[in-house]
């Protein structure tokens, strides 16, 4: 299959969320021209001001609900390639469908229009998460061969009353499975192919509009909580943790599973490596001086505990290397940003 190339328009659904901004500026950034879908006008206000330079290299289509038949017919039509990344992550959702349905009929449905009117597209990438990849209590190290098939489970035993991260991770896996379903029973007739990019917790600075702090996203807050909070147990800090990624790595895997040919029909975990929360908290306390001074206090917790702790969580990310040759952030790139980032807002 054909990969795209500089100045071809990319489809960018979801385009007003944490990972889908940095998404649309990295591929404005190496001058393609974007499209981007959000939910009302209103939501692509920051997005219009944002990147208001690149002029109209950049434009915003409304596709209001992405679950819907034919919600992406139009927004489809012209483009080159398509990077789907619309999906709900949070870890509270009351019921199964509140994320489920999104999340699976959003992917079916953008892949729906992409075969019936997507003359010119040469591939899609999803962004899946490594949520459809682990399985939470199994020691091993996890690969694209992988699926989380216990979240599944979990619903179907326990609908609503299981717990929100099952909800999350069970909504990610069906999601995915139904992106590949469509796709292996199509690809015969398709001009495109299909790319999936499965990241763990992403981190990094922020660029989209976020009005105060109660209105950061899922990952990055649990990360403030743990770094700037002076709560948190030894358990939590030695024990507890995942792995990573920071979210302009993120967006930049996005623009190579689109330009490399080989990502193609692929699967990739995309994963910086493994941390518990402690490594963050020594991070943060290794810069002179800090990037973040309206905290002269950092909370210490047990410096080093991480070198002797058991990663949570260990990914293979060798077709990563081989396909993508994607560089990753450390922790200290990730810590030094976010920090300087928290610090312009006054947080």
């Amino acid at each position: 299959m054909p990969t795209i190339s500089t100045g071809d328009k990319v489809l960018v659904s979801g385009a007003n969320g944490f990972i889908a901004i940095w998404v649309v500026r990295r591929f404005l950034e190496k001058g393609y021209a974007v499209r981007g879908t959000v939910r009302s006008a209103d939501k692509g206000k920051h997005l219009e001001e944002y990147f208001k330079s690149y002029g109209d290299k950049f434009e915003i289509v409304v596709v209001d609900d992405i679950t819907k038949e034919g919600a992406f017919d139009e927004a489809v039509k012209g483009v080159d390639a398509i990077a789907h990344t619309a999906s709900p992550f949070y870890l509270t959702a009351a019921s199964v469908d509140e994320l489920i349905g999104p999340a699976v009929n959003g992917t079916v449905s953008i892949l729906k229009s992409a075969q019936k009117n997507g003359q010119g597209v040469k591939r899609v990438v999803v962004t899946s998460s490594c949520a459809s990849v682990l399985t939470v209590g199994s020691d091993k190290v996890f690969n694209e061969l992988d699926w989380n098939e216990l979240a599944i489970n979990e619903i179907k035993e326990q609908g609503d009353a299981a717990p929100g991260p099952s909800k999350y991770r069970a909504s990610k896996t069906l999601a995915e499975k139904a992106a590949w379903e469509f796709y292996d029973q199509n690809k015969a007739s398709l001009k495109w192919d299909l790319s999936v990019l499965n990241p763990p917790f992403v981190f990094g600075p922020a660029i989209h509009e976020l009005k105060n702090l109660e209105a950061l996203n899922t990952s990055s807050r649990q990360w403030y909580d743990a770094v700037l909070g002076h709560s948190q147990s030894e358990a939590f800090l030695k024990v507890q943790g995942s792995a990573y990624i920071d979210v302009r790595d993120v967006a930049e895997a996005h623009t190579l599973a689109l330009e490399k040919e080989a990502a193609g029909g692929e699967r990739i975990v995309i994963s910086a490596g493994s941390y518990v929360w402690q490594d963050w908290l020594d991070a943060a306390n290794s810069f002179s001086p800090s990037p973040i001074p309206s905290h002269p206090k950092l909370a210490v917790g047990y410096p080093g505990a991480g070198a002797t702790a058991k990663p949570p969580v260990a990914y293979d990310t060798s077709k990563a290397a081989r396909i993508l040759d994607l560089n990753f952030r450390t922790k200290e790139e990730v810590t030094r940003d976010t920090l300087a980032d928290f610090e312009a807002r006054g947080w």
